[in-house]
């Protein structure tokens, strides 16, 4: 999962504090990218992107996001976003003034499109210095929509504690690796039966739960660079392509080929 970013972006608009400007947007184009670097800001912000895959890491999560996700991000949460090859990212920031009944821990979410286009008559406001009353009725939708949002499951739990950072550092640098939980325990110098109790107490599911989310994840990102479904499986370890497309199926409901088409094309 080791990628090269070439361009850092900066984006100021989650520090404003402002009841005039509500919220406000920022949507582009760009290749190989990241936030300069993880920062937290007062605003609450809506990630998504129209194409592509993008990784949004918080303090206690990993989501691959793709284009029919989003994040939800609480003010005041550190957080740090890449793109991997081609995004268009589409992103909001919410005033610290309208976040009452939102919500107050971040998730993935499963958009829809109605909510996207919401969104996107929002962004064609351009970010005026004062809402109109036609503008304001429209913004009182959206953030009704966000009011009502739902945690999704393509996500990542992580952890600070340091032996489990070891295993799962070593798990993300090789997706395709197929040794047992003996071998990462014996990295982080401890046994496997306390490195098990760890993942269901710092991370919430087993070894071998987070292993194969870790493919699910990987594989979503693939998926946004057009590699075909052969290559995904050989590239995760997989002995045959039908045994990764049965797995892929089982766990978030599509096959492969057909997990990043959108509902009506």
């Amino acid at each position: 999962m080791n990628i090269d970013y070439k361009t850092n972006i900066k984006i100021d608009y989650g520090f404003e504090v402002n009841e005039l400007r509500p919220v406000t947007t920022y949507s582009e184009d760009v290749q190989n990218a990241k936030c300069a670097h993880a920062h937290a800001h007062p605003r609450a912000q809506i990630i998504s992107c129209d194409s592509g895959v993008m990784e949004v890491v918080t303090t206690n999560n990993i989501w691959m996001v793709n284009s029919l996700q989003g994040v939800w991000i609480p003010g005041n949460e550190e957080h740090q976003v890449y793109f991997p090859n081609n995004v268009k990212v589409i992103t909001a920031f919410i005033d610290e003034s309208k976040l009452s009944g939102l919500p107050r821990d971040s998730f993935a979410f499963e958009t829809t499109s109605f909510l996207s286009s919401l969104l996107e008559k929002i962004i064609s406001f351009s970010n005026p210095d004062k809402l109109d009353r036609q503008q304001e009725r429209v913004v009182e939708v959206f953030l009704d929509e966000l009011s009502a949002l739902r945690p999704g499951t393509t996500f990542l739990p992580t952890s600070r504690d340091k032996r489990i950072r070891i295993v799962l550092d070593a798990l993300t640098n090789d997706v395709s690796d197929k040794h047992t939980i003996d071998h990462y325990a014996g990295m982080a110098f401890i046994s496997p039966r306390t490195l098990s109790r760890l993942f269901h107490k710092e991370l919430g599911m087993s070894f071998g739960d987070w292993k194969m989310r870790l493919k699910l994840m990987e594989a979503i990102r693939l998926l946004g660079e057009n590699k075909s479904v052969k290559e995904i499986a050989f590239e995760l370890g997989y002995e045959n392509v039908s045994s990764f497309i049965a797995v892929f199926k089982k766990h978030l409901g599509k096959t492969p080929a057909n997990y990043l088409v959108k509902q009506g094309q």
